[in-house]
C-alpha cells in the first residue's frame, strides 16, 4: 500500500463551462460518473484548493487537486540494471512491465519510484521515452547542465532527421514475414477517437510528421526480427509505424494492420490501452555526446533472455 498521490491540474479555457462532475467524467474515463461522483463528494476533490460540489461550474485558470487514496500497486519486476554512471547521468537497462514514471495505477511500483530510494536527494531525470511494456536502455540526467545539455541533444534528433548527435536504435519482433530489407515510414501520428478512452494515438493521415527507418535483422517462419532508429519522438511510434505497414508487433494487445487499435469485444471484461505490455520491443542501442567531456558515447544493450526462444521460431 502506498500514501495515496495528489494529482494536479489547471482548467483550461476550452473545459470552462463544464461542471467538476462532467470535466473528471469526460477526461478520466477510467472511472465512471458515479465514482467521480463519490470522490467530489467525500471532500477528495478540491477546487482552489476547497472543497467542492459536483454541480459547480468549472471557470478558466482554476486549480482542481484530486487526492487519490492509498492502493496497492500491481506487481511488476522491481530488479534492474545500472550499466553506466557518473556524476552527469545514468544508464538503466529497464526490464518490461516496470513503468518509468508515475501514473495509472503505478506511483512507487516505478523505475523513478525505486532510484529514489538510492538517490533520495538528486533523484535522475529520464531524458526520453520508455513505455512500461519495452524494455532496455534508458539515459537519465544526474546534474542541471547534463540534463539541459542530454535534453537538448534529445529535441534536435525528434525534431527532424538530423541524428547525429543523439541516436535511438531498437530491435522489434514483428508478426509476419517483412519482404523488404529496409524500409522507410513516414505515416503521420495523431489522436484517433477512442469509444471508452476518449482518443489514443495511431495512424492518422492529419497528424504530426513522422519519422522510422527500419532494416531485417533476421526472417522466422512467422515473424521478424528488425532493427528500428527513429527520427522522431511521437507516442507509440514504433508499434503504430510498424502496424501501419502490415506488421503489427508480435504480442501487441492494442496495436493492430493499419496502426489502429483492435475491435472491442461486447461483454468483453478488460479492453486493451496503451499501457499493456506483451509486445516485444527493446532499447537496443543509444548513442550521444557526452555533456562535459563532449565525447561521443556509444551503449548497446543485448535482448532479454526470454526472447531466446522466439529466436528459433
Amino acid at each position: 500500500m502506498n500514501q495515496g498521490w495528489i494529482y494536479r491540474e489547471q482548467v483550461k479555457t476550452i473545459d470552462a463551462g463544464q461542471t467538476v462532475l462532467d470535466y473528471y467524467t469526460k477526461k478520466y474515463r477510467h472511472s465512471n460518473q458515479s465514482q467521480w461522483q463519490a470522490r467530489i463528494e467525500s471532500g477528495q476533490i478540491l477546487l482552489n484548493r476547497a472543497s467542492t460540489n459536483p454541480e459547480t461550474i468549472l471557470q478558466p485558470g482554476e486549480s482542481l487537486e484530486y487526492h487519490r487514496q492509498p492502493w496497492t500497486e500491481p506487481k511488476v519486476p522491481l530488479e534492474f540494471e545500472i550499466l553506466y554512471e557518473d556524476l552527469d547521468l545514468l544508464i538503466v537497462n529497464k526490464p518490461s512491465g516496470l513503468p518509468v514514471i508515475p501514473g495509472g495505477g503505478f506511483l512507487k511500483h516505478t523505475l523513478l519510484g525505486q532510484l529514489k530510494k538510492y538517490y533520495p536527494h538528486q533523484t535522475p531525470t529520464p531524458i526520453h521515452r520508455l513505455c512500461r511494456g519495452s524494455s532496455g536502455l534508458l539515459l537519465l540526467g544526474r546534474s542541471q547542465p547534463a540534463k539541459s545539455s542530454l535534453a537538448a541533444q534529445m529535441r534536435y534528433s525528434t525534431a527532424g532527421q538530423d541524428n547525429s548527435q543523439l541516436s535511438k536504435v531498437y530491435r522489434v519482433l514483428v508478426q509476419g514475414n517483412v519482404k523488404s530489407d529496409r524500409l522507410t515510414i513516414k505515416q503521420p501520428i495523431g489522436k484517433i477517437p477512442h469509444p471508452l478512452l476518449g482518443y489514443i494515438y495511431g495512424a492518422n493521415a492529419q497528424g504530426k510528421y513522422a519519422h522510422s527507418e527500419s532494416k531485417v535483422i533476421q526472417r522466422y517462419d512467422n515473424h521478424t526480427l528488425l532493427e528500428v532508429t527513429i527520427f522522431t519522438g511521437r507516442p507509440h511510434q514504433i508499434r503504430i509505424h510498424m502496424a501501419s505497414v502490415g506488421h503489427p508487433l508480435l504480442g501487441d494487445p492494442l496495436y493492430i494492420k493499419g496502426g489502429t487499435f483492435a475491435p472491442i469485444q461486447e461483454k468483453q471484461g478488460t479492453i486493451p490501452v496503451p499501457g499493456d505490455c506483451g509486445y516485444f520491443l527493446h532499447a537496443y542501442s543509444i548513442s550521444f555526446v557526452h555533456p562535459q567531456s563532449l565525447k561521443k558515447l556509444v551503449f548497446e544493450c543485448s535482448t532479454p533472455s526470454e526472447w531466446n526462444n522466439l529466436y528459433s521460431k
